[in-house]
């Protein structure tokens, strides 16, 4: 997992919708399952493949010299509530899943 390339890595990084996961992006709202910052609700700011973190446009914390940042979190720990369906594939890829069913 660790030494994966960058395109198998994306399929790491999938999120729980009723009953399902998909890939979560950038534009989705999310909301905290587990940890410190649970039932908080927020945006996807970005997503870290690298890493495998999403950092969310509420949550955040102060460093020592007093800036914000972004608190990263792992996709494991999140529920999606919406979906940013603005790329055409993406929504065709969904409404597809939807179908199978």
């Amino acid at each position: 997992m660790y030494n994966a390339p960058l395109h198998r890595r994306q399929h790491f990084l999938h999120a729980h919708i009723s009953k399902r996961s998909i890939q979560i992006a950038k534009g989705d709202s999310a909301k905290v399952m587990k940890g410190s910052h649970k039932g908080k609700e927020g945006k996807v700011v970005r997503v870290d493949l690298r890493k495998g973190f999403v950092y969310l446009d509420t949550i955040k914390r102060k460093n020592s010299k007093g800036k914000e940042l972004e608190v990263p979190i792992h996709v494991s720990n999140l529920y999606i509530t919406s979906l940013n369906l603005s790329d055409k594939l993406r929504a065709a890829k969904i409404k597809s899943m939807q179908t199978v069913k």
